[in-house]
């Protein structure tokens, strides 16, 4: 394998930041991130600058000195000229690499070539494959191709989205693309991106922990077991514990939400879930008990596994100051135990 061992995509907001910095460094050191800025539609400019400073000074901090992508792959125009400007600072140093793909506004095609070419550590190709392949998509591919700067070395990053029940042949679809893709240059890495996680309603939870199918990874076996010459090539990615779509969301302003939120916990061919309230006078009680059933399950890997599950002991037992936790607080430590899962699987 050329490129990382994992490539988790993640938003560029909080509890994902919060989850990365907790990462150990070893386990850092085996994946590279696409970074998604969220939509910001309807926002001055002023303040949509902030907004997007902010969010990239958090993750060139959390990064450090270890490279990865950054994709802006819902903005809208209103929001272009802001990141045409800012996006080459966030790359000055080859850090954060840019990304951009087929189908994409001109003007975010042409930001992200110019600054791979003045950051010279890489382009990010996003190509997504959101159902049935679709051949053109090649040629678009091989025109953006053209136009990029022959020293710039280029990264494939296949994205699949949501891979579900409802798509039995996401597998089928991406070998397809990628016997298309892979030959149109000398990709420096190529990974498979894809989210199984799925969109969770109150009464899934109504009976205790409930497991649901990662078909997401029954798909990467496919790939693995079709014998093709390009597969050392591929890096594994996913979407964590969040559905695929929820990257495109914007970012909900003031209070409010639901009264209940939940834990996740990642296995190798499925994702348990657990009810966790966010108000009343039950709230600690019930949600310490909902992380006890998650440290009697009989998959559990143990405290010592990562801060994840650290944190899901600590909630059980009411050690330390930490309480039952927020979204935020359930999010990051999800997406913990995920990704250091991921890492030691692959």
């Amino acid at each position: 394998m050329t490129g990382p061992l994992y490539v988790p995509v993640l938003p560029t907001r909080q509890h994902a930041v919060d989850a990365y910095s907790r990462l150990r460094p070893d386990v850092q050191n085996t994946l590279t991130p696409v970074w998604n800025l969220p939509p910001r539609p309807g926002l001055p400019r002023a303040e949509l600058a902030a907004k997007v400073r902010q969010d990239l000074a958090a993750v060139s901090k959390v990064q450090r000195y270890r490279p990865a992508w950054l994709d802006a792959p819902f903005a809208g125009g209103e929001e272009l000229p802001v990141l045409a400007e800012l996006m080459p600072q966030a790359s000055a140093f080859g850090l954060l690499r840019p990304v951009t793909g087929p189908g994409r506004p001109k003007a975010q095609q042409a930001a992200a070539l110019e600054t791979a070419r003045m950051a010279g550590d890489g382009l990010g190709i996003r190509v997504p494959v959101p159902g049935e392949w679709d051949g053109h998509t090649s040629d678009d591919v091989g025109h953006l191709l053209e136009r990029s700067d022959p020293v710039v070395r280029v990264d494939l990053l296949l994205d699949l989205g949501a891979v579900r029940a409802d798509r039995p042949d996401a597998g089928k679809e991406a070998l397809r693309a990628l016997d298309s893709l892979v030959p149109l240059a000398p990709w420096r890495t190529a990974a498979v991106l894809s989210g199984g996680f799925p969109n969770v309603t109150a009464d899934m939870l109504d009976y205790g922990l409930c497991e649901v199918p990662r078909l997401d990874r029954h798909m990467w076996h496919e790939i693995g077991a079709s014998g093709r010459s390009y597969h050392g090539l591929l890096s594994y990615g996913d979407y964590g514990v969040q559905p695929a779509e929820a990257i495109s969301r914007p970012p909900r302003s003031g209070g409010g939400g639901p009264s209940w939120g939940f834990l996740r916990y990642t296995l190798d061919g499925a994702f348990v879930l657990g009810r966790m309230l966010a108000s009343g006078n039950a709230r600690a009680a019930h949600n310490r008990a909902t992380a006890h059933e998650f440290l009697a399950h009989p998959s559990f890997r143990g405290p010592a596994a990562s801060s994840g599950e650290s944190w899901l002991r600590d909630c059980a037992h009411a050690l330390g100051r930490g309480g039952t936790g927020n979204f935020g607080t359930w999010l990051w430590v999800g997406n913990v135990q995920h990704m250091t899962y991921a890492v030691r699987q692959l």
